[in-house]
């Protein structure tokens, strides 16, 4: 099996990618368990070196990896090249925080000793999707492979080109042979690939419909998985706001990466004494971006990754206006391309509203009060995050407990930082990617106890 690599705005073929026959594939994933065995006792001064040179491999090649990044999934370059940053400092954070997370946690019983180490489990496989094709990967790779595990990739087919490049970073930072390794295989090897004795854990980052059948393979195997699956943010506006600047935040919250982002805003859910203001403000905002070819530095919105795709998004937005949305701007398609779309009047019943919209469409939702507000935001199957907009930040931060999902924002777009965990909850998945918590996920934590 061939996989062809195709530029979503030009339809030229970027690309070609042969399968891994079975043998092959068996294989790495035994050369993986081999080189745990060794990679686990490499000290984790030099593991955390390592890492750090992965970061300089990333900024040191910037324009190439960008590049690819924008032809194979169409980003505007600007945006890709902030992504290959992005996984340079997540390299950094980890290789200089590592040390800190990993020691020894001294508990007090009646032992003379008595503490947990953090030992790393083995191979982690990581499925991975398109729509950050480094930044997804390095999250999870960052601090994995830092903890002394070995990961294996298997990247969406469309961004095989990223996947490539991202094994070549590991290469040239000088990590051991299959430490990390790139598996070009279709979907159909997942369960033989989960089933393998080297792969101790699985991450994924997709949609529901991956990750059910991922979590399914896993827990019959039982072996720990982590899911960040899809979202519908709600993006709420008080009626203090300042609406100049939400609008401001709101447009890099939905159009970032053409929208298709699990944590971008959704469902903007606006008092109505601002909503006219809002809509108005946020439509001449969205005439104003750029549209043309991603690898134009003044291109602001590219083509959506795939022509599925746009296809879908536009099927949401014809069945929403059926439903009685008002569709305010845009809502036309051309190949790839969907037009920036805004659909006024949105309610809980109508597609914009109920299901995942991975593109840029920006649905508007009238809200009564706050607390109404709240009850639309709540009114979804998924719970990755929430902004709130408003100059009452002190009343703001009393809500968070009205949230239940893995993020609260005041006066910001929801985004992950190497910093904070990162996760969801209902539909959205299970576990957290980031952070402390994020090195966790993937560690043995054993009780050690000693009486002399």
């Amino acid at each position: 099996m061939e996989f062809k690599s195709i530029n979503p705005y030009n339809g030229k073929q970027v690309g070609l990618y042969k399968a891994l026959t079975q043998e092959a594939l068996v294989e790495k994933l035994n050369r993986s368990q081999i080189a745990f065995e060794s990679w686990r006792n490499v000290p984790l001064a030099e593991r955390c070196n390592l890492i750090k040179k992965a970061g300089q491999v990333l900024r040191d090649n910037v324009e190439a990896y960008a590049q690819m990044i924008t032809l194979e999934m169409g980003k505007p370059i600007s945006e890709s090249r902030t992504e290959v940053n992005k996984c340079a400092w997540v390299c950094d954070y980890y290789g200089e925080n590592a040390p800190v997370f990993l020691e020894d946690q001294s508990i007090i019983t009646e032992a003379e000793q008595s503490f947990v180490r953090h030992d790393p489990i083995g191979g982690v496989l990581a499925i991975m999707p398109w729509n950050f094709p480094f930044w997804q990967v390095f999250r999870y790779a960052a601090p994995s492979l830092t903890a002394g595990n070995t990961g294996l990739l298997k990247h969406a087919p469309n961004v095989f080109g990223c996947a490539q490049q991202i094994e070549d970073v590991f290469t040239k930072a000088g990590y051991p042979s299959y430490v990390f390794q790139n598996l070009i295989v279709h979907h159909d090897q997942t369960e033989l690939i989960i089933s393998n004795d080297a792969v101790k854990a699985i991450t994924l980052t997709g949609s529901e419909r991956a990750g059910s059948a991922v979590a399914e393979i896993a827990g019959r195997q039982i072996k720990k998985s982590v899911l960040e699956l899809g979202g519908s943010n709600a993006f709420i506006v008080w009626e203090d706001a300042d609406i100049d600047k939400s609008v401001q935040i709101a447009l890099t919250a939905r159009m970032l990466n053409c929208g298709q982002s699990c944590i971008a805003a959704k469902r903007f859910i606006l008092m109505e004494s601002i909503y006219k203001e809002f809509v108005q403000k946020f439509t001449k905002a969205v005439k104003d971006l750029k549209r043309g070819d991603p690898l134009n530095e003044n291109t602001t919105i590219g083509p959506l990754a795939r022509l599925d795709l746009a296809n879908q998004l536009n099927k949401q937005v014809r069945e929403s206006v059926v439903q009685g949305a008002q569709l305010l701007l845009g809502g036309n398609q051309n190949g790839c391309y969907h037009e920036p779309t805004i659909l006024g009047d949105v309610v809980p019943g109508m597609a914009a509203f109920d299901q995942e919209t991975f593109g840029p469409l920006a649905a508007m939702v009238k809200a009564k009060s706050i607390d109404h507000a709240f009850k639309l935001s709540e009114n979804s199957s998924y719970g990755l995050g929430v902004t709130v907009c408003t100059k009452n930040t002190e009343k703001a931060l009393k809500y968070a407990n009205r949230v239940s999902d893995g993020a609260y924002f005041i006066n910001e777009l929801v985004r992950s930082d190497p910093r904070l965990p990162f996760g969801g909850t209902k539909n959205s998945g299970y576990g957290r990617e980031l952070g402390k918590d994020g090195m966790m996920e993937f560690i043995n934590r054993k009780v050690v106890y000693v009486k002399y």
